[in-house]
């Protein structure tokens, strides 16, 4: 799969966990997630290249437990399994 499927999917997949997805100009650094008045938004900078805004949903989906009790295609599940925290 390309980095472009994996964004729709992972993006898809961050709508599905109840994340607002935003497209916004935010100077190419990739955005990343925030809570705004008790929401979580995943911002995703339209002016990063694909690289970028990839590895940017992959780091915000890979700190919300709740992926976990999700089905996601194994090659993402081990793409967001990189970016995991271990306490």
């Amino acid at each position: 799969m390309n980095e472009s499927a994996q964004l729709n999917q992972l993006t898809h997949l961050a709508e599905e966990l109840g994340l607002e997805v935003r497209h916004a100009t935010l100077g190419g650094k990739g955005g990343g997630v925030c809570t705004i008045r008790g929401r979580r938004v995943l911002f995703i900078d339209t002016t990063a290249d694909l690289a970028t805004r990839l590895e940017c949903v992959v780091c915000a989906l890979a700190g919300i437990p709740e992926i976990e009790t999700r089905f996601v295609r194994p090659e993402l599940r081990e793409l967001l399994g990189r970016y995991r925290q271990t306490d």
